[in-house]
């Protein structure tokens, strides 16, 4: 089916995206999304549409305290990334996402079924990309587990 215009929209796609939780709750706040420490280029890559889970693998950037847990889901909202001042040293690029409520989970027994985790002895590992496309079954299973009441 096309757009108006002849332009056929993308398929929609699923993402995580790798934020410390103090950031995610920004985030959250201020309705957009960030990628890889403030980066434009993946933040390209989601599309208006697109559904986001946030994996949350410590609380803040330099902290030690782990979280380890999937802290939010939001849907994107904006169609380009914007670039935010927030100091003369950090203007990061922000893509505007509409977030849900959810209960965030642990990651880890979760690990078995998501099969974008090759390695269950090093479950971790892929959620170091930042900012990454992930099957529809695997945000299935991620997000029912969010919203159970």
């Amino acid at each position: 089916m096309s757009a108006p215009g002849g332009v056929t929209p993308p398929a929609q796609r699923f993402w995580i995206n790798t934020v410390t939780l103090d950031h995610v709750e920004a985030a959250a706040a201020g309705g957009f999304t960030q990628a890889n420490h403030g980066a434009g280029a993946r933040l390209r890559q989601p599309n208006r549409g697109d559904e986001m889970i946030f994996y949350s693998p410590r609380r803040t950037l330099w902290g030690k305290d782990p979280v380890r847990q999937f802290t939010a889901w939001a849907t994107i909202r904006g169609d380009d990334p914007y670039q935010a001042f927030v100091s003369e040293d950090f203007q990061p690029w922000r893509l505007a996402a509409e977030f849900h409520p959810t209960t965030p989970v642990d990651a880890k027994p979760l690990v078995a079924e998501l099969s974008f985790i090759p390695d269950p002895q090093r479950w971790g590992l892929p959620f170091r990309r930042g900012l990454f496309p992930i099957p529809h079954h695997d945000f299935t299973a991620i997000l029912t587990r969010m919203t159970r009441s």
